[in-house]
């Protein structure tokens, strides 16, 4: 009895197998939208479009991207997660899907069940900008003037949970100063709100600040990677300007609904990978500001973890809470 249903269970996989084969070879068989939980403008979005676009140019059908901000990428995390885990919805996302499983006590999706990580695509720093009004000149001159003032400078984030609300949080708890926190709904937003002077500074991705750094219309104070932005190589790092131990990414991935075939994630991480080797993509994304990662599976899930444990960390060392 046994031996005649192990005979079955062969016969099975044996037959199971060219369907998971033939499914990766037919993916995708319509469009695939591409779920950004940020408006237009920002980093995310960006690297999405970069992303999707050679995506709709290697798999022969159109990778759409399709904002959905608000709640600090909750709202359209949890479009995704509602999503058919059938190939066709997918999310690019940030730190802040990893942070939210410890900012918010309660989500419409579980983090580590209903996500499957896809790929990670790149990372970038973060920029210290300030409206060119005030009067320091360096990071070391914010933080006396910041002591000087507690809770009358405003800071401006991508919305709570989000990279640059915990870039900044984790700042507040090294220097010490004390700020008004002012959410808004991604990158674009934020920095809009720096250059109208709703608020006067923010730790922004980098790719959103770009332009105005050399226009002049923000000033830049540093970057809070482990290393000098190639972009702009004579912006000191944080912690070269006197915060110490400070240092933190935005890193940007790609995730698929629970469910979503093994052989479709498989074929969807290789052609990523395939992309992010390309000239053109890699010209794209670093002109962007954008450091290209890549990468299996795996590696992509680990990371994750770890980021969803040193975030959390950070949450509840700083007693952060959503607004």
């Amino acid at each position: 009895m046994l031996a005649r249903a192990s005979r079955f269970t062969i016969v099975l996989l044996a037959a199971l197998l060219p369907i998971g084969a033939g499914l990766a070879q037919e993916y995708p068989v319509k469009p695939v939208r591409m779920i950004v939980p940020f408006p237009p403008g920002g980093g995310t979005d960006l690297i999405a479009r970069i992303t999707s676009g050679k995506l709709s140019q290697l798999l022969g059908q159109q990778f759409v991207v399709e904002n959905r901000p608000g709640a600090g990428t909750v709202i359209g995390s949890e479009v995704a997660a509602r999503a058919a885990g059938d190939g066709y919805t997918i999310l690019m996302q940030v730190n802040s899907l990893a942070a939210n499983h410890t900012l918010y006590p309660k989500l419409p999706y579980d983090t580590l069940k209903d996500f499957i990580p896809i790929v990670l695509v790149g990372s970038t720093p973060n920029v210290f900008v300030i409206h060119p009004s005030m009067p320091v000149k360096n990071a070391a001159e914010f933080v006396a003037l910041a002591q000087r003032r507690p809770d009358e400078i405003s800071y401006a984030s991508s919305g709570v949970g989000g990279a640059s609300y915990l870039a900044t949080e984790y700042f507040k708890m090294l220097t010490g100063v004390k700020m008004l926190h002012v959410p808004y709904k991604g990158t674009a937003p934020a920095i809009a709100a720096i250059l109208s002077g709703e608020a006067q500074v923010s730790i922004a991705a980098a790719p959103g600040t770009i332009s105005f750094i050399k226009s002049g219309k923000l000033r830049a104070l540093g970057v809070t990677g482990a290393q000098r932005w190639p972009v702009f190589p004579e912006l000191p790092t944080l912690e070269e300007a006197g915060i110490k131990g400070f240092e933190f990414e935005t890193w940007y991935g790609i995730f698929a609904p629970r469910g979503t075939p093994a052989a479709v994630a498989t074929k969807l991480n290789a052609t990523v990978n395939k992309l992010l080797a390309m000239p053109d993509v890699k010209e794209q994304l670093q002109k962007g500001g954008f450091e290209i990662a890549g990468g299996t599976q795996e590696s992509f899930a680990a990371y994750f973890q770890s980021e969803i444990e040193k975030l959390g960390k950070v949450i509840r060392t700083t007693g952060a809470k959503p607004e």
